[in-house]
């Protein structure tokens, strides 16, 4: 069984704005209609949804551009993590989405870690690219660096020597 929505605002993974979808009556009801993320499909919310379309089009818009705003501040900052290692370069735990966020935050950033796409946890020193979704349409992508604790942050990872 599935019921009909008009879609109020872009959704990740089931549509665009003014999309006409189908899910399932628990998502719907407890999730889409209570967030505003969407409205009963008929006659009457069709129209109301056609006098309010520019307002929600030009509110959608102006997330974009914020969002794209942030992806540029994202894509400029630098972020460099220092953890500690054992016995040949191995991390003690892993970075996670939270030390990325942290990270984030310290630069004035502010990134819910649920954006934060990491395809694993990072257990080795180097070098990562980090994608960090901010709107169904923007993407940032973030230079992360991992750093033994104490190496200072400008100096490059040394390698030890061939015997």
């Amino acid at each position: 069984m599935t019921m009909k929505l008009i879609l109020r605002a872009d959704v990740d993974n089931l549509g665009r704005l003014g999309d006409v979808v189908s899910v399932k009556p628990g998502f719907g009801r407890n999730y889409l209609i209570p967030q505003g993320l969407g409205m009963v499909a008929t006659e009457a919310n069709q129209k109301q949804f056609e006098l309010e379309h520019k307002k929600l089009a030009a509110k959608a818009d102006g997330l974009r551009a914020e969002a794209t705003a942030l992806a540029e501040k994202i894509a400029a900052a630098a972020v460099v993590l220092a953890v500690r290692v054992g016995e040949g370069d191995k991390l003690y735990g892993s970075v996670t989405a939270h030390n990325v966020a942290a990270a984030l935050a310290e630069q004035g950033v502010e990134i819910d870690r649920r954006k934060i796409e990491m395809p694993d946890a990072i257990r080795a020193l180097g070098e990562y690219t980090v994608v960090i979704r901010l709107h169904p349409d923007v993407h940032a992508e973030l230079k992360l660096r991992v750093i033994k604790y104490g190496q200072p942050e400008s100096e490059p990872e040394q390698q030890p020597a061939a015997e």
